[in-house]
């Protein structure tokens, strides 16, 4: 690992510092930035991510993907885990602590839009960052392309049916344009801007321009996450100063239902004896998720201050912190499974 993945959870740590400081400082241009958006997708994020996400296609192999079909259990175990399980326990968790442990401390109508936004969040399973977590742990590249535009297909006709009969309303309307361009912009690009250079470095110098080129491009990558992490906070610093008490109650279930769910997929990784280089990327699709989708249908649904919208947030907030202690986790127990 390089100097700059050695000590990934410091600089995101000082990110996330800086971000609200500067969200706090200079509030109008984190305004700015936030208004570059189209179909809620802000366009500088998506730059960061696609900046992230570009090195990794890189190394997606066509050839090898055709071998998936003769490892079918983690693509089993990813769609079991996102979609017969994560929503139902984000819908409990939610339920259990703003209608039982937290009731006398959260208004019942706050404490239902809290459940909306923790529910939409649980029904979007991660698409982009995905590729990162899975370029940290090692992971098996093409199986996670694989992994990840299977589940892409599926939340196109399985997010608005399980969304409505978690929320309780039959008329959900999902903001196709957000779904549509966010596959677009963090999966067809990047995958086709990939394909493309690997095909042109191989031509050239053969596997060793791939490696070569890779790792110049790694410390990129990760300055496109860092970059993500200062906007992100950047957004929503008056939000985490002004209610510290919300965002940690919304946060305590959140986390659990991520580092539960996380566990139930190790496990069951473990237990089906995947390779490590499968296991993770796996367990990881699960364990975070599509925030850029559940923002946007929150929004869509409840309004931009809603309580469903700050409870969207509050994933952002937790999403990389959390996913960062969980890929150490990935990578200090490799030796529990097969290479």
């Amino acid at each position: 690992m390089g100097f700059f993945e050695r000590y990934l959870s410091v600089w995101v740590g000082l990110c996330i510092v800086a971000g609200v400081v500067l969200g706090s400082t200079v509030p109008g241009v984190f305004r700015m930035v936030a208004g570059w958006e189209y179909a809620h997708v802000n366009l500088a994020v998506a730059v960061f991510i696609w900046l992230m996400i570009y090195p990794m296609m890189i190394q997606i192999d066509f050839a090898a993907i055709r071998k998936v079909g003769e490892r079918p259990r983690g693509l089993f175990l990813t769609l079991v885990v996102n979609w017969l399980v994560k929503p139902f326990t984000m819908a409990a968790l939610g339920w259990l602590f703003f209608r039982v442990v937290f009731a006398d401390l959260v208004d019942p109508q706050d404490a239902q839009q809290y459940i909306a936004g923790m529910i939409l969040l649980g029904v979007a399973p991660c698409t982009a960052m995905v590729f990162v977590w899975s370029q940290l742990t090692k992971g098996d590249p093409n199986y996670t392309l694989v992994q990840v535009s299977v589940n892409d297909v599926i939340m196109v006709f399985a997010f608005a049916p399980i969304a409505a009969f978690l929320l309780g309303v039959s008329d959900i309307q999902v903001p196709w344009e957000t779904l549509t361009l966010s596959v677009v912009l963090y999966v067809v690009l990047p995958l086709v801007a990939g394909v493309v250079t690997r095909h042109q470095l191989e031509k050239r110098a053969g596997d060793a321009a791939v490696d070569e080129f890779v790792h110049i491009m790694k410390p990129w990558s990760v300055i496109g996450l860092l970059a993500t992490v200062v906007l992100l906070f950047g957004f929503q610093a008056n939000t985490i100063l002004e209610s510290p008490q919300t965002i940690v109650m919304i946060a305590i279930p959140l986390l659990i239902q991520t580092y539960g769910i996380f566990l139930i997929a190790y496990l069951a990784a473990r237990w089906l004896r995947l390779a490590h280089n499968i296991a993770g990327p796996a367990c990881l699709i699960g364990t975070s998720n599509f925030f850029e989708l559940a923002v946007a249908v929150a929004i869509s649904l409840f309004g931009l201050s809603s309580g469903a919208a700050l409870a969207t947030v509050v994933g952002v907030l937790v999403e990389v912190p959390v996913m960062l202690s969980l890929v150490a986790i990935v990578n200090r127990t490799r030796h529990w499974f097969p290479e």
